[in-house]
């Protein structure tokens, strides 16, 4: 897909802290997609509506279109706040603000995210995945992993999320890759074994974490360890700490990886070491389907 399109019907947006795609949607199904790197981090709140209309004009006729938006553009700092809604909750009948325009080419609605108040926690953007996965599989109970830049476990029972937990693994992986000692001796390629060696290892022993990962490094200097499996070993060793800490949501679950391919197979792998047969979902394909659940919504309500 690309750009260009002939008329959509309505817009689909996931707006991210740093990327914003869009889908011109013909009933259900997309026709064309664009990717722009405006995301919510490099936007004023008077930057939202030209950085939105500069990739999805092509699509727009006469009249205004239905933009139906997910994410950080409802965060505080983003276009307008669509405030949290408490768990549990069922995703499929989330709220949603309307935001006022300059262009009369534009409707638009961000959908609310999700708040947790014991522990601490909330999403965006993600509710719009599992609507869409519980679109599709209305009777489904059991657990939800969305593995990302900030992974979420979430429990789902009788079509509702009851609760939910964050972990940061995908950001300190980038934190530590790019900005500590470690940037020395990791890569671009991949190890499977000493990914799962190293899984096993936080799993049992969290605790040894931070010893551990320097451990990486040392390796390199004395042992000549390549850079494939030093990369991986970070990511078994980080994504370990994490399954230890989320054990109660995975054991003796069924669990489903919504989230992109090479971090879905990752986390499979991980959890096969467990015994825990995952099955997968397509992250971009939730999340149209989240999104068109949500207009599906909003229309029943207004009839």
């Amino acid at each position: 897909m690309s750009s260009e399109a002939t008329y959509a019907d309505w817009i689909a947006v996931d707006w991210g802290t740093s990327h914003l795609r869009a889908w011109a949607m013909r009933s259900d199904a997309p026709i064309a997609a664009a990717t722009s790197d405006a995301g919510m981090g490099k936007l004023s709140r008077d930057g939202f509506e030209p950085a939105l209309l500069s990739l999805i004009d092509p699509w727009l006729g006469l009249n205004a279109t239905e933009v139906i938006v997910c994410g950080m553009a409802g965060s505080r700092q983003g276009w307008k706040e669509a405030p949290y809604v408490p768990v549990p909750c069922a995703v499929g009948h989330l709220p949603s603000v309307a935001v006022e325009t300059a262009s009369s080419k534009l409707a638009v609605r961000i959908v609310s995210g999700i708040r947790q108040d014991t522990p601490a926690d909330v999403m965006r953007g993600e509710e719009t995945q599992i609507a869409g996965y519980l679109a599709l599989n209305p009777e489904f109970d059991g657990i939800l992993c969305l593995p990302g830049t900030h992974t979420k476990w979430v429990h789902i029972s009788a079509g509702e999320i009851v609760s939910f937990r964050t972990f940061m693994t995908g950001e300190m992986f980038s934190l530590l890759s790019k900005y500590s000692v470690l940037k020395h001796s990791v890569g671009d390629g991949w190890d499977t074994a000493a990914f799962g060696a190293a899984v096993t290892e936080t799993l049992s022993r969290p605790e040894s974490l931070a010893a551990r990962l320097f451990s990486v490094r040392a390796d390199g200097l004395l042992n000549g360890t390549e850079t494939d499996a030093a990369t991986a070993t970070v990511s078994g060793l980080l994504i370990g700490a994490e399954l230890a800490a989320a054990r109660a949501y995975w054991l003796g679950q069924r669990v489903v990886l919504i989230g992109a391919e090479e971090l879905s197979v990752a986390y499979g792998q991980a959890l096969a070491s467990q015994g825990v047969v995952a099955e997968r979902a397509d992250a971009t394909d939730m999340t149209l389907n989240g999104l068109a659940a949500h207009r599906a919504s909003l229309r029943e309500h207004a009839s």
